[in-house]
């Protein structure tokens, strides 16, 4: 992006022209769009600085959007144009396959580190809204550079239009005016308002008005409303899913724990769940075999050092229901 912004100030009808400085602009880039990423995109979030890559590398700044997908941002610094499209590639070709897990751990790490909280409550301090369950569906990538030559230029605009990549560019240019006031212009090399995101891959998660219908459909209706009643205000934070609920922990612990899986539940079944074993008996403090016990149908399906021990099964009757939640608040209490 060649192309120069030129800056006058307008002092009494007259103009005087602002001069451009290189003063280390891209060694305080990332420090400014770390303390306030507005500058460069008003959706976005903060999760990650200098983040280690299984490949080794350094991500300068990882973000989420109120979408819950990820976006790269990398600083060109002291490398070239070509070396830093090569470089955010490369990261990018790491994050895809970042669970959600992973994606939390990197943020909560970060942000109690920064701030003394987690992503769940960063994420709906942010954007005023619940974290979505699925996260990292999708992934962009924002190059952030004082200049970038045409041929760069070029290569990226090819892999946006032609192979759908999305990628884009930011130039900053920095000035400073005759009394040392500072000034920060910003550009992109494609129209920020094209949507980065292909909405058609993302399904649109149930409102709760919808998981009642739904509920109500799979003639479950009475088991859910009662779980919903009994479980989830007095236990976990909650939101909603593309499938159900996802009930997850409060505080630092912001992963999913159990999930109430209303699309796949049935009158002949009941109301099926996922239930992360580990994490739920860790959460409430209750021994995992006696928690496992007093789960209905439990059947285990997975078993994995990030998510432990994963399982399912179907509350079918409301006096499962009933007996779930008794049993399970007098082995809390038993412990306080």
């Amino acid at each position: 992006m060649p192309d120069q912004i030129r800056l006058w100030e307008i002092s009494k009808d007259q103009l005087n022209e602002i001069n451009q400085s290189k003063l280390d602009l891209e060694s305080r880039l990332e420090t400014w769009l770390d303390n306030d990423i507005s500058i460069l995109a008003d959706d976005l979030l903060v999760i990650g600085r200098q983040v280690i890559t299984d490949h080794g590398g350094k991500l300068d700044l990882l973000c989420i959007d109120r979408n819950g997908d990820l976006v790269i941002v990398e600083l060109k610094k002291d490398k070239t144009e070509r070396e830093v499209t090569a470089q955010a590639l490369d990261y990018a070709s790491w994050v895809k396959d970042l669970s959600n897990d992973r994606v939390t751990e990197i943020a909560n790490s970060y942000l109690f580190t920064k701030n003394g909280t987690n992503l769940e409550n960063a994420f709906r301090d942010r954007f005023n809204s619940e974290l979505p369950d699925a996260l990292n569906v999708q992934h962009n990538i924002i190059i952030v550079a004082a200049q970038i030559d045409r041929s760069s230029e070029r290569i990226i605009q090819y892999l946006s239009e032609t192979y759908g990549v999305r990628i884009n560019v930011a130039t900053f240019q920095y000035f400073r005016d005759s009394n040392g006031k500072e000034l920060l212009a910003r550009k992109f090399l494609m129209d920020i308002e094209r949507k980065l995101v292909n909405t058609s891959k993302r399904n649109l998660y149930l409102t709760k008005k919808e998981l009642a219908e739904i509920a109500d459909s799979n003639e479950i209706g009475e088991v859910y409303r009662l779980l919903y009643k009994e479980l989830i205000p007095k236990i976990f934070w909650m939101n909603t899913t593309t499938k159900g609920l996802a009930l997850r922990g409060t505080g630092k612990n912001s992963q999913a724990i159990l999930n109430l899986l209303l699309t796949e539940s049935n009158s002949n079944d009941g109301l099926k769940f996922k239930v992360y074993t580990d994490r739920l008996s860790s959460y409430l403090k209750v021994d995992r075999e006696k928690l496992i016990a007093l789960l209905p149908n439990y059947e285990q399906i997975g078993q994995d050092d990030r998510s432990g021990s994963v399982g399912e099964g179907f509350f079918k009757t409301e006096e499962q229901v009933n007996h779930f939640v008794t049993q399970l608040n007098e082995m809390r209490s038993a412990l306080i």
